[in-house]
């Protein structure tokens, strides 16, 4: 009787461990850039990102809870394959923030980008159908710390002029924060 409770343990502890891995495995899959094969209204960086832009957005916390709002003025401008974005942010706390990306046109949907404003190295991005995908490293400071987070970063065009831009902040592949930002064109 005692080996066969052991036994009906021993299996249950496998059970439970299996699931785990399998949860675990699925959660750092993420969504894939295919999925938004032949999506209207295909999504041009050179287009979308040509001229005036406003943005507003938040930050939350893994919990959900919103820990920032700000809103934001973008320019941005191409020569050839080289595009320049320019942010300017305004956080409601009365921070103020600028970033300048250097955007490069690789061909066949793929770009690459740098900032010297906290980006760790090159930021690579490809669009699909009406969605782009940058992943990028980042320095975030917090108070007196400075984090260095991975961010997947999804944008996708609406009509109207509206790119809905959603980007998760991770550590460790583990979600710590996440943006959503709504920009309009000018």
């Amino acid at each position: 009787m005692l080996f066969k409770e052991n036994k009906s343990r021993l299996n249950f502890v496998k059970g439970v461990l299996i699931m785990a891995i399998a949860t675990f495995l699925t959660a750092c899959a993420g969504p894939d850039l295919k999925h938004y094969n032949d999506t209207e209204p295909k999504l041009s960086m050179e287009e979308y990102f040509n001229g005036p832009i406003k943005a507003w957005g938040i930050v939350q916390d893994r919990k959900g809870n919103i820990v920032r709002r700000f809103e934001m003025d973008m320019n941005a401008t191409w020569d050839g394959d080289t595009g320049t974005l320019e942010e300017d942010f305004q956080y409601y706390d009365g921070k103020e923030e600028r970033r300048v990306w250097v955007i490069q046109r690789r061909g066949d949907g793929q770009y690459t980008a740098t900032s010297e404003q906290g980006i760790i190295g090159e930021a690579s991005g490809a669009t699909n159908g009406y969605a782009v995908r940058w992943q990028y490293d980042m320095d975030i400071t917090v108070g007196d710390q400075t984090y260095r987070m991975a961010f997947d970063d999804w944008m996708f065009q609406m009509k109207d002029g509206v790119m809905i831009n959603r980007a998760y902040m991770k550590k460790f592949g583990i979600k710590f924060a996440e943006v959503t930002l709504f920009m309009q064109k000018q």
